[in-house]
């Protein structure tokens, strides 16, 4: 019987030791779970404060309108234009949205493991407890998924629409690194073109004064020539005598028109013409007067204009300046290469107080011999 009782005690003692080993192992693994349950808690808990809770305002829109109009030599005051962020996803732009902040309650609803009754037992599901249910750790983490899908999703959007913008960034580049070229020539152009121009003016301001007096000795042989051309009409009927004056005025008026050439010649010297010569007049079609002598070896005639003409040219009170515009020379009947069409002229000076007017002829519209009684008209 002593015997019974030491094998029970020697057992009873082996159970203890082994009883308190595995105390000792389940206290150690207890504290470990505890640990690392605070651990994630405390994790759990920072990661949800990362998370976005709410979506942006997706019907916010911005626009960035572009000039696409093509560059061209003239000014456009309303350019074409298209908004380049027109499939921008402005919305994703928006900033400290509001995220998760977990509290007190939130880090007892991660300890709720189970769906539990009122009196705070847990509810079973087929004989296992329900982790599905309000108030439970899932139902918290569930929405911590969905927040989470939700922002991978914008982020996911987020990365097309950078290579967007990186795509419409590489065009533009591309355009400004192709206008830039341009636009330094154009620079350039620009500093030629104005260090041009002040030569120019420098030379208009030297040849203004011989052009001064060029114009003065040019009045006073178009004056003697207007002079001598009425003395020669009244000549044809007078008497042989005035017959002899005529032929007398007439070698006279040779030598004249030989003095207004040179004269004309000297007006041409020079690169620039003088400020304000040129002014821009539109006549209305139809025939302007006659050619009185033409010079074709030094290229210049005296034409005489109809009053219609002259009011055309200089106003209806004749008080403008003569414009040097370009009127044409025709010969009713004449058949050459143009028809009737013979050349142009270029008005040049007016006879104060006449209807003559001496004129450039314009070598290269020549069709023929410009001859007295041929008809200007402009067309």
């Amino acid at each position: 019987m002593t015997k019974i009782l030491h094998v029970f005690v020697y057992l009873f003692v082996a159970l203890a030791g082994a009883a308190l080993w595995f105390e000792l192992q389940l206290n150690a693994q207890r504290d470990t779970l505890a640990d690392r349950g605070r651990l994630q808690e405390d994790y759990l808990i920072k990661i949800a404060s990362t998370i976005e809770k709410a979506e942006p305002d997706k019907s916010v829109t911005t626009e960035m309108r572009m000039d696409v109009s093509p560059v061209e030599a003239k000014i456009v005051d309303t350019p074409e234009t298209e908004n380049i962020l027109e499939d921008y996803k402005f919305y994703l732009e928006k900033q400290s949205l509001e995220t998760f902040s977990w509290g007190a309650r939130e880090r007892q609803q991660l300890r709720d493991v189970y769906v539990t009754d009122a009196e705070g037992k847990p509810v079973m599901d087929g004989g296992r407890p329900l982790m599905d249910g309000p108030g439970t750790e899932k139902e918290l983490l569930e929405q911590l998924f969905q927040a989470c899908s939700a922002q991978q999703a914008r982020l996911n959007t987020t990365r097309e629409a950078l290579k967007k913008l990186r795509d419409l960034l590489e065009q533009t580049v591309s355009e400004v690194n192709r206008l830039k070229p341009e636009l330094r020539q154009a620079k350039v152009s620009e500093t030629e073109a104005v260090s041009q121009q002040e030569k120019a003016e420098k030379s208009h301001n030297t040849l203004e004064t011989q052009n001064v007096k060029i114009r003065s000795q040019i009045d006073e042989l178009n004056a003697e020539i207007a002079s001598l051309r009425d003395e020669a009409v009244s000549a044809r009927d007078e008497t042989d005598a005035a017959k002899e004056e005529l032929a007398k005025a007439l070698r006279e008026n040779e030598q004249l028109k030989k003095v207004a050439k040179d004269a004309l010649a000297q007006a041409n010297v020079g690169p620039a013409a003088e400020a304000g010569a040129d002014t821009s007049v539109t006549l209305p079609a139809g025939d302007k007067g006659t050619v009185v002598e033409a010079d074709a070896e030094d290229l210049f005639a005296i034409v005489k204009l109809s009053n219609e003409a002259l009011k055309e040219l200089k106003g209806p009170e004749l008080n403008k300046p003569l414009p040097r515009v370009e009127l044409s020379v025709k010969r009713p009947g004449y058949k050459g290469v143009a028809g009737e069409f013979i050349g142009r002229l270029r008005l040049r000076q007016e006879v104060p107080g006449k209807n003559y007017v001496v004129c450039d002829i314009l070598a290269n519209w020549s069709q023929g011999e410009i001859k007295s009684n041929d008809v200007i008209f402009a067309d």
